[in-house]
């Protein structure tokens, strides 16, 4: 007798009624028009304008303007929503700048990890390295290139100089930073799985259920170009009950009630130097991982429950409430006022369009006219 698997809709937390589905439509327009007068006004005005002078008060402006967009995402999730946001493991301190290493169960981890950064503050310094592909997406491309996400074709070969670069750029221990990574490489799917185990039995690697074998070359890289200006490694590790919630899930709110994420705080001293021990060391934090969601799976929770503490409704209110104003008066501007502003909204687009296709980053004009006498001297 064949056993039937529940249908997706089944394991869901609510249903999707038409009612909830409007709310997650609402919800992402209110989110892609905030994002949008974000970006051309004070995006632009935060990493082009402000660059041309200091790339530190550049990233300070920029970070200070996207992280109350951002932080609008938890205030989805956790109050509109109220899906329970569990954190377990150890209290992480605030103010550090650190390497994020995570599993990557579906398309949404990365942002679930802005209610920890939220938490500590660093919700707008917080950068991914994510696949190119996204980076292509309308709007969404425009803000990745603007806070500096780190985007990869996934060969070695062909990512290696850009990510090196990149890294190399983010140094000045000045600058708060959250660089997170998804060594997985790609969300977790039974039929990868499969093939991850396949390739662990036959290459003499750990048999993971839970968590695909981790992509190495890229945490080394990390660790080599940033080592001396991190303070530790966060290793985080994040399940869902009922089920992985999708985008939209988590707009309309259907899904998932419960985001558990265990966090270690790992110092730098504890994690091997040569690149042959820091493979062996990921693949030992993804066997801990493996073992930890084996044990979520059967007991519904992780150990050490209870190490951050909830969002304050009164500051999401009042987060929620400027950045309505703001972007809402940018609009008006926008649509009502000179044609001036019309002009600038489509130039800036056109600009950020351009910028994000060839990766274009303005140098200070300091940092330029060197470059220039350089050029002509050699």
């Amino acid at each position: 007798m064949e056993v039937q698997k529940p249908s997706n809709d089944a394991m869901k937390h609510l249903p999707l009624t038409p009612l909830r589905a409007i709310r997650g439509v609402v919800c992402l327009l209110v989110l892609v028009s905030t994002a949008f007068m974000m970006l051309v006004y004070f995006g632009f005005l935060g990493a082009v304008i402000i660059r041309l002078f200091s790339i530190h008060y550049s990233r300070r402006v920029t970070s200070f303007f996207f992280g109350a967009w951002l932080a609008l995402w938890p205030f989805l999730f956790e109050k509109i929503n109220k899906t329970k946001v569990i954190f377990s493991g150890e209290t992480v301190p605030d103010g550090e700048r650190i390497l994020l290493i995570s599993n990557h169960r579906t398309e949404v981890d990365w942002m679930y990890l802005w209610d920890l950064a939220l938490r500590k503050g660093r919700q707008g310094y917080i950068k991914y390295i994510l696949k190119s592909s996204l980076m292509k997406l309308p709007l969404f491309g425009w803000s990745f290139h603007i806070l500096e996400f780190i985007s990869v074709e996934r060969k070695w070969e062909v990512d290696e100089l850009n990510m090196r670069r990149m890294l190399s750029s983010l140094k000045d221990p000045q600058d708060s930073l959250w660089l997170a990574l998804f060594p997985e490489g790609t969300d977790f799917t039974e039929q990868k799985s499969i093939r991850s185990q396949k390739y662990a039995a036959e290459n003499g690697l750990p048999v993971l259920k839970h968590v695909l074998l981790p992509k190495t070359k890229g945490f080394s890289a990390c660790l080599e170009e940033l080592r001396g200006s991190l303070d530790a490694v966060y290793d985080v590790t994040i399940g869902y009950k009922p089920s992985c919630p999708t985008f939209f899930d988590n707009a309309s709110g259907v899904n998932p009630s419960e985001v558990h994420m265990h966090v270690q705080r790992i110092p730098l001293d504890n994690i091997p130097t040569s690149e042959d021990e820091v493979t062996t060391w990921l693949m030992n934090r993804f066997h801990l991982k493996d073992q930890l969601l084996s044990d979520f799976d059967s007991e519904g929770h992780f150990p050490d429950e209870g190490s951050e503490g909830d969002l304050s409704t009164l500051r999401c209110l009042v987060n929620l409430v400027a950045v309505i104003v703001l972007t809402g008066t940018c609009a008006y501007l926008t649509i009502f006022s000179s044609i001036w502003f019309k002009i600038y909204v489509s130039s800036v687009c056109a600009y950020l369009t351009a910028a994000t296709i060839f990766n274009i980053r303005p140098l200070p004009l300091v940092s330029l006219v060197k470059v220039l006498f350089k050029c002509k001297s050699s």
